[in-house]
């Protein structure tokens, strides 16, 4: 993983390229006060002081220049991120603040899968900030963030239940957590609906639980939906449908990622992972379309369509989940192709029967400028899971509100009055952006950590605000 702890360095006086931003409103003040030689720098170049912008602006002496760099907002995550990507190496400072939330996108902006081929050797782009007392948060944030990516861009083959309970290991045992991977026997016996969505994968299925923190704490439960990848089933996508789908653990390196930052700021919750994680194959003894599956809840489900198998592992991971009566309870899926037709790539859709807890989740989106967008448990939409066989359906039919049926599919799972909250995300950038290449995506992550902080903070004195 990158090493962002060398890129993101406290502010001693050391020397450091200066970067000046500016905005296309601020730009004639900049030039008043310019050289004639920093002027045609930038004019030749056609800056204009937009978002991404950067110019390099020779001084008077051999050697000597500075950075400008168009920004449109100081405090948005991304401001810097072009920066990181266009200047040279070396050491920057900014002429006239700390980066702030910016230092983030710097960062971002710097880190590389390579893992499938030889790493270039770049010397980095290292920023100063007088803000000492935010780098190892700002760094922490980078971990996480790229932690969600590189599991995301693995392929299946290297990233199969397996290999994703020991990336769970592995994080798990940098904190001291405690993690138990249940397989074979139990997991048929106790977990049904895992056990008969992933059976027919040459590695099996796993339920992968991680706890960590006091006891005596709140408790914070995080469920996470790790198909590794996912052929549809017996209803198989075509080859379109499963180019991306090893992206279908995203909600799982969501939720890791997000225990990760739990546990390194020592968060003063006491902390459950839970992991349904399986490959959604084809074999002779694949679970079929029309298969009337018995859950861990006891609430019996009618196969709609093999190709709605996210729900069906989630469902039993969040029994589990509420089985030790959390305090909060946070589910992370890439559910459903119609969040995305309804909100893009960009936002995840979030449900939540707890205005409460819904308000919280979206104002930390706002705080973090990573937002979410609330979407209805509609429950007269329930009509369109019902099942003629079994308790329910999990897919229906119509087609109509996708998003929404199978938020309500995951709510049946859920007993009334539990704090809960689920978010569908794409975990995927289609189009590379600064500091964000196309491939996977940490999106509602910095939302939810924002949240998790505000709840669970302690104050200057060590009181926990719960």
């Amino acid at each position: 993983m990158t090493d962002f702890t060398s890129l993101l360095v406290a502010d001693t006086g050391q020397p450091a390229r200066t970067i000046a931003l500016v905005d296309s409103a601020g730009l004639a003040d900049w030039l008043a006060a310019a050289s004639d030689r920093a002027r045609v720098a930038v004019d030749a170049a056609g800056f204009v002081g937009g978002a991404g912008e950067v110019v390099i602006v020779g001084g008077d002496a051999a050697g000597d220049w500075s950075v400008l760099a168009g920004v449109v907002d100081r405090l948005d995550p991304w401001a810097l991120a072009a920066a990181a990507e266009k200047l040279p190496a070396g050491t920057y400072r900014l002429a006239d603040a700390a980066p702030g939330p910016a230092a983030f996108g710097w960062l971002m902006a710097q880190h590389r899968f390579d893992r499938y081929r030889a790493p270039k050797v770049a010397a980095p782009r290292i920023l100063l900030t007088p803000d000492t007392a935010s780098i190892d948060a700002t760094v922490q944030l980078a971990e996480a963030t790229a932690l969600v990516r590189d599991l995301v861009d693995t392929p299946a083959g290297d990233m199969d239940p397996a290999a994703l309970a020991d990336a769970i290991r592995a994080e798990g045992e940098r904190f001291g957590a405690i993690v138990d991977v249940i397989t074979g026997d139990d997991l048929r016996t106790g977990f049904p609906a895992i056990d008969a969505v992933g059976r027919a994968a040459a590695v099996g299925p796993r339920l992968i639980d991680l706890t960590w923190g006091d006891p005596a704490h709140p408790k914070l439960t995080l469920v996470g939906k790790g198909v590794t990848f996912d052929s549809g089933g017996l209803d198989i996508k075509p080859a379109s449908g499963m180019r991306l789908m090893k992206k279908d653990m995203g909600g799982a390196a969501h939720a890791l990622a997000l225990a990760r930052l739990v546990m390194g700021a020592g968060l003063p919750v006491r902390l459950r992972l839970i992991v349904p994680a399986v490959e959604n194959a084809i074999a002779g003894n694949a679970f079929r379309p029309g298969d009337v599956l018995r859950t861990r809840a006891g609430i019996t489900v009618e196969v709609g369509n093999t190709d709605a198998e996210g729900r069906l592992i989630l469902a039993d991971a969040l029994a589990l989940a509420q089985e030790d009566a959390p305090d909060l309870l946070l589910d992370m899926a890439t559910l459903t192709g119609a969040a995305r037709v309804a909100l893009g790539p960009d936002l995840p859709a979030l449900f939540s029967h707890s205005d409460g807890i819904a308000a919280e989740i979206l104002a930390g989106g706002v705080t973090a400028r990573d937002q979410l967008w609330r979407m209805p448990l509609w429950a007269p939409y329930a009509e369109m899971i019902k099942s003629g066989i079994a308790d329910i359906d999990n897919s229906g039919e119509g087609g109509f509100a996708g998003c929404i049926t199978a938020a309500l599919f995951l709510d049946r799972f859920v007993a009334a009055g539990v704090p809960w909250a689920h978010v569908d995300l794409f975990a995927w950038n289609p189009v590379a952006k600064p500091g964000r290449p196309k491939g996977g995506a940490a999106t509602g992550l910095r939302a939810l950590w924002s949240m998790l902080q505000n709840r669970f903070a302690i104050d200057e004195f060590g009181t926990p605000s719960y």
